[in-house]
């Protein structure tokens, strides 16, 4: 019971500014924070086009000769059912199974800085074109 009690005001407590003035929302950022939130982000951006241009396997293939400018990745449709894996699947699935099969390269965990490189840039180039996870 006295979990339950806490629970309920720990929202409350969070909510409450510094120095106990009105509420703060958890999306309300600074101007300064944004700046710099997106320079990280673009930063992760130019990392995962420079590994996307690059061969990331044994046989000198790049993402980009086959999806140039992260073109027909469709990062929006995910998680979906992929047939060349036969499973529903995140994008990492995908990449990974690119990196493997016409790259042939290590596939990457999905917390590989690679990784997330790689997809914020996919995400990037996508930017704009709506959500629809589960479609092909």
């Amino acid at each position: 019971m006295r979990s339950r009690q806490l629970t309920r005001w720990v929202p409350v407590v969070l909510m409450v500014g510094m120095a106990g003035t009105l509420p703060v929302q958890a999306d309300e950022f600074s101007q300064e924070d944004l700046k710099r939130w997106e320079g990280q982000f673009m930063e992760v951006v130019k990392q995962g086009r420079e590994l996307w241009t690059r061969a990331l396997g044994s046989n000198g293939v790049s993402c980009a000769q086959c999806h140039p400018n992260a073109a027909n990745t469709h990062p929006e449709t995910y998680p979906k059912f992929q047939k060349q894996l036969g499973k529903v699947a995140l994008i990492a699935d995908m990449i990974n199974w690119c990196i493997r099969n016409p790259a042939e390269g290590q596939p990457m965990a999905i917390d590989d800085p690679r990784m997330v490189a790689i997809q914020a840039y996919i995400n990037y180039e996508r930017r704009g074109v709506p959500m629809a996870p589960g479609k092909h």
